[in-house]
């Protein structure tokens, strides 16, 4: 044997050795989800604490002073919480599962994990104090907060990042509902979007490797106990198709009321730590007659899935009190999910309608707690746009086919109704108030992110019903369009005349015949509050060139015109937002990785020293990198021979008085 063949039998060799990159995937994935099993019971462990702290301790020290006292603990509990956030955490760039989804989208799952502990901490405190937010979404971040740090700190790339981050989702709700398979699915529906070859068997480990764990220290029970209810009659169909239109109902409600909450507090002109404090002398008020609304509000959902008697009056006031003051507790800066809160929405309104159906119909032999389970199944998947993960939470918790029918039928009928009401779950509603429509995950369709609103032409020439077509043709040769609408006597749409119309239209007396007698009155509309995409897909269903925009609460009102001319100009003004995106997505991607140094966006004013100057040319301080350049609709990376121009914005990385010195060069 030569030396050639020895080094090529021993590279093979060394080769079969090198673990292929799967198999390191795999491992880390399963550490990722032993840590977040271990971190979320942690977590857990100390919402007991604080929950003792706080109506153990100051709630038994209070109660000498009456009833009222009570009020007090949730308002204690934020103040601490607002302190604690606004000494260690302050604003936050990316927030909750929206900020995750953004990050796995935008940033290759980059998370800000050293912010994590205290965080977890911040939301512990809130559940123990009495705050209406649930605590999976916090186990959610724990395990996508590890996920990241894994990637990061190994030097994985964007993909294996993702996956991590992906797998620490799944870790998390396998954690907190001891349900891996519904783990699984909450990853792939709500994170990353689609399944991923490799991504998938990463997440099922880690989602087995979190359940393991958490069987193995706090057994093998479900997070709630539910007996058999079984699908009595095929008569009770009706019933769970009615439940899901009311689920879907809830849930529209539920979003609306979050959004609802987020801007009128962030509106709130007072000092941050101060809102959690107020948030929870609210929730405290109404917890004095309603305590159930306390926390987490599992042991209510125990009950009434084991037949608890409660009166059709309680369970619809817990079902009010509880979707209004989750939104308080949201909007006034409580850390914590909308996951758990929108399950006992969903059990307190199954519950109530179960009830009132087993009054009016004695002979179907109703169990109103199988309608509490798919009730709590049909908000939950409208609530997050994730039915997949809905219908399986519910089949792990009660290990039973039998209730599977009407919970899939409940699902997708509330699931519809809710998308139809209202386009944006709760967790993909702050993306869309920045633009951000993803699809599959990571993908941004550039043209979602504007409004009709924004581009219609509102100025535009319209005809009458009662004009001649010899008037109209003057009009259309005059201002150069190919149609116009039309418009009653009273002001009102009528409907739309175009030149192919009138070479339609066989017509020899054009000074008698009217517009009204010729118009388009099957009109294609646009709202000024949807999106370019949206309409875009509309006109092109009938091949049309326009669209007249009409309000939303009067479809006869005409708002303005929608062109195709008007989509280039929606195109631009798309384009410079995903500039804009990409330049902040470049910003975030070195705060990450620079640690002590300041990265901050510098703005170029006209007669500045480096206006105008080649980057080469100008003399900038030795500790300081410019990133990056957005020039209007373009995202730059600088060279020696780029030339700065006024308005343009840099991305600069420096401290201390190298950050001064830029500033100098960049401002008058």
């Amino acid at each position: 044997m030569n030396v050639n063949d020895l080094s090529a039998q021993v590279r093979r060799r060394l080769s079969r050795l090198q673990p292929s990159g799967a198999i390191v995937l795999g491992a880390v994935a399963v550490i990722t989800g032993m840590a977040t099993g271990a971190g979320v019971w942690l977590f857990k462990q100390m919402i007991l604490w604080a929950s003792a702290l706080f109506f153990g301790r100051l709630g038994g020290a209070l109660a000498p002073l009456g009833g009222w006292t009570v009020a007090l603990l949730p308002a204690l509990g934020g103040l601490v919480v607002g302190l604690l956030w606004h000494r260690f955490v302050g604003e936050e760039r990316y927030h909750g599962v929206a900020g995750i989804m953004e990050t796995v989208a935008l940033m290759g799952g980059r998370l800000e994990y050293h912010l994590a502990p205290v965080k977890t901490v911040a939301a512990a405190l809130s559940i123990g104090s009495g705050a209406s937010v649930g605590p999976e979404d916090p186990s959610v971040q724990i395990g996508a907060n590890l996920g990241s740090f894994a990637g990061q700190k190994l030097r994985f790339s964007d993909d294996w990042t993702r996956a991590l981050v992906a797998s620490g989702v799944a870790a998390g709700i396998a954690a907190a509902f001891n349900a891996p398979i519904a783990g699984v699915f909450f990853a792939l529906e709500i994170v990353l979007g689609e399944i991923s070859g490799g991504a998938l068997g990463a997440i099922v480990l880690a989602a087995v490797a979190a359940a393991v764990f958490t069987q193995r220290v706090a057994g093998p029970e479900p997070a709630f106990h539910v007996p058999a209810y079984a699908f009595q009659s095929v008569a009770e169909l009706p019933l769970y198709i009615l439940l899901g239109l009311l689920a879907g109902g809830v849930a529209t409600l539920y979003v609306s009321a979050l959004d609802t909450a987020k801007s009128s507090f962030r509106r709130w002109q007072v000092p941050s730590w101060l809102k959690p404090a107020a948030a929870g002398l609210a929730v405290g008020i109404v917890g004095i007659w309603l305590p159930q609304i306390f926390g987490v509000g599992y042991a209510t959902i125990d009950q009434i899935f084991n037949g608890a008697e409660m009166a059709v009056p309680l369970l619809l006031a817990l079902l009010a009190a509880k979707l209004v003051m989750t939104a308080v507790s949201i909007g006034g800066g409580f850390p914590g999910g909308v996951f758990a809160p929108s399950l006992f929405l969903g059990a307190t309104l199954g519950a109530a309608f179960g009830e009132i159906a087993k009054l009016l119909f004695p002979t179907l032999a109703i169990a109103p707690p199988a309608y509490a389970m798919v009730g709590m199944a049909a908000v939950l998947a409208a609530s997050v746009h994730a039915p997949l993960t809905a219908i399986l939470l519910l089949f792990e918790m009660t290990q039973d086919y039998r209730i599977i029918l009407p919970l899939m039928f409940a699902v997708v009928v509330g699931l519809l109704l809710e998308q139809r009401l209202r386009r944006d779950s709760v967790y993909t509603l702050a993306l869309s108030r920045k633009g951000l429509r993803l699809q599959r995950g990571r993908d941004i369709e550039v043209l979602e992110g504007i409004t009709v609103g924004e581009v219609m032409e509102t100025g535009m020439a319209t005809l009458a019903e009662g004009d001649t077509l010899a008037a109209a043709t003057d009009i259309l040769t005059q201002t150069r369009h190919h149609g116009l609408p039309v418009l009653s006597a009273g002001g009102d749409l009528a409907g739309i005349l175009t030149v192919q119309d009138l070479e339609m239209s066989p017509v020899r007396r054009p000074q008698a015949t009217t517009v009204g007698e010729v118009c388009s009155r099957d009109l294609l509309v646009a709202y000024p509050d949807e999106s370019i995409g949206t309409a875009l897909r509309r006109m092109s269903v009938r091949d049309v060139g326009r669209l007249p925009v009409v309000a939303p609460d009067n479809p006869r009102r005409l708002l303005g015109v929608l062109r195709r001319v008007d989509l280039v100009r929606a195109y631009d003004l798309a384009l410079t937002r995903r500039a804009q995106n990409r330049h902040q997505i470049q910003t975030a991607r070195l705060d990450v990785s620079t640690g002590e140094l300041s990265v901050v966006e510098i703005r170029i004013e006209k007669g500045a020293v480096c206006d105008g100057a080649l980057v080469s040319k100008v003399a900038w301080p030795r500790d300081s990198v410019i990133a990056s350049v957005r020039r209007r609709n373009k995202l730059l990376i600088p060279h020696g021979d780029t030339r700065l121009r006024a308005g343009d914005a840099l991305v600069v990385v420096a401290e201390g008085e190298a950050l001064a010195a830029v500033r100098r060069l960049c401002e008058r």
